[in-house]
């Protein structure tokens, strides 16, 4: 399975635009970004460790946190709200890593049939400012996204 994502992260720019086009439908896409049982078998699937949905509500004004441990038992929560969900094309979003407060990003995930009958997804996420985007790519969000979206690929893939 080739890894498609593209990561897209310009000089001077809040925003971060991921894409990538799945050999499934949107619906199975759209399932797993929504259901916390297919959430929990891609989702923060940058290494070793676990990933335990301590909360999953998709739904307008529902609200999700994620707790990723290491190897080591070192945690990494990511948390949020949820302002709309359209099956099976949208999901915004927002998104905290809680390491970093206040850096919380408005993140919209949309879907679109493609004429091989897969799903072009593409993501955009917008940061309070310039600086706040850059300290989550100095994080590693580039290889923990790639990492997530390859997971995910097998998932709905398969």
């Amino acid at each position: 399975m080739t890894d498609t994502t593209e990561i897209i992260v310009e000089p001077g720019r809040q925003d971060i635009v991921v894409s990538r086009v799945f050999d499934a439908s949107r619906e199975e896409v759209f399932a797993a970004l929504t259901d916390p049982r297919l959430v929990a078998q891609w989702w923060g699937a940058g290494g070793p460790g676990e990933l335990e949905i301590a909360e999953f509500e998709a739904r307008r004004g529902g609200t999700y946190r994620h707790i990723n441990r290491d190897e080591t038992g070192a945690e990494y929560v990511f948390s949020g709200v949820f302002h709309d969900v359209e099956p099976p094309q949208r999901v915004v979003q927002t998104c905290e890593f809680e390491a970093m407060p206040g850096h919380i990003a408005l993140e919209s995930a949309s879907l679109e049939e493609t004429d091989s009958g897969g799903t072009a997804y593409m993501s955009l996420s917008v940061y309070p400012s310039v600086e706040a985007r850059d300290a989550i790519v100095a994080a590693g969000m580039e290889q923990g996204v790639r990492a997530g979206l390859q997971k995910l690929a097998e998932l709905v893939e398969s």
